[in-house]
């Protein structure tokens, strides 16, 4: 029998330090976030980070947490309340970090009777710290279900269904004569490289805009060709919008341009009025509540912005669990390309 594990990042299961110390354990140390040898990974972050970043963090999350718990968890079980309610198979929900585990999602489907999964990564592009590190958790923990049949649902950032998703979204809150703000969830430009199978990135107009076989797995590229097919369908010429990149951890170089610098930028530039949308995100979140729709909020407005309005993200919107659906029907029907796990 045929089932569908849908993955999202995860959360602390509360906003208190304690909580959000042991979540940001695992998602710091995972070596595909990032990338040192272990024992200097783990002397950042053991020896410093998770001895000043809980506390921040933690205030962080109170500010976004809701009656119900963490909204990506809640936005994610409602996602798959929707969706299940549309398939004729059975619907599980995991997470890549925290308690509501792959494994436990995983497990839940196969005491369900299925033995063919698709997991589908919540996230459009592609990306070392995203996709890759689902498929690799999986990997792992599939020795313990023999007999299970595991697919991987690609990067869904080119698919009509979730451009015609997205796009639909941002014209329901898109205030005419607004500029537009497009944040994407940063990496080090290391990652970039680390996942290039042509072995010439270059991280420029030469590489990412020039058709080439490792675009499958570049972030870069990808979140450039996401931003190319919105704004030509919102109709939006060069000098109405702007690519830029969030979350920045570390010193080291990330994507650029900088989301907080470019927005502290905008007013004196005449960009009084912005909306903006985060496309690398389907479910509001930490990253999305807080650091976009409340700090950078401030820092625009700081800087003599008028009007700042945030856009949602897909969460369980109808044209969302539309696409969903389609994938996992054409998936059930054998005629949709996935990544194996092996």
């Amino acid at each position: 029998m045929k089932g569908v594990l849908l993955v999202n990042l995860g959360s602390p299961d509360s906003p208190s330090k304690s909580d959000v110390r042991k979540y940001l354990d695992e998602f710091l140390m995972d070596p595909r976030v990032i990338d040192l040898p272990y024992l200097v990974r783990a002397f950042v972050v053991k020896g410093f980070v998770l001895n000043t970043r809980p506390a921040r963090s933690a205030e962080a999350y109170a500010k976004v947490w809701t009656e119900e718990g963490s909204p990506l968890i809640v936005i994610s079980e409602r996602l798959k309340s929707a969706l299940s309610e549309k398939l004729d198979m059975p619907v599980a929900l995991g997470m890549r970090y925290g308690s509501m585990s792959i494994e436990k999602g995983i497990a839940e489907l196969k005491s369900a009777g299925v033995d063919d999964v698709l997991l589908v990564p919540l996230y459009p592009q592609f990306a070392m710290s995203s996709t890759e590190t689902v498929m690799e958790k999986a990997k792992e923990v599939m020795s313990r279900f023999p007999g299970v049949k595991l697919e991987v649902l690609p990067p869904f950032y080119n698919d009509k269904l979730y451009e015609d998703a997205i796009v639909s979204s941002i014209k329901k809150k898109f205030k005419e004569n607004d500029h537009l703000l497009l944040s994407y969830h940063g990496v080090p430009e290391r990652h970039i490289r680390k996942s290039d199978i042509s072995g010439h990135c270059t991280i420029d107009s030469t590489c990412c805009f020039t058709e080439n076989k490792s675009h499958e797995y570049c972030y870069r590229h990808q979140c450039f060709n996401t931003t190319e097919r919105i704004v030509k369908r919102l109709g939006l010429k060069e000098g109405e919008y702007t690519n830029a990149f969030q979350s920045r951890l570390g010193t080291t170089k990330w994507l650029e341009p900088y989301t907080a610098e470019i927005i502290a930028e905008m007013p004196s530039r005449g960009i009084k009025h912005l909306s903006v949308v985060t496309p690398s995100f389907v479910s509001d979140c930490l990253e999305t509540l807080e650091e976009m729709d409340m700090e950078n909020r401030e820092i625009f407005m700081d800087a003599g912005g008028e009007s700042f309005n945030y856009i949602p993200c897909l969460n369980e919107t109808s044209d969302f669990v539309y696409a969903l659906e389609s994938w996992c029907l054409s998936w059930s029907e054998n005629n949709l390309r996935t990544y194996s796990i092996t």
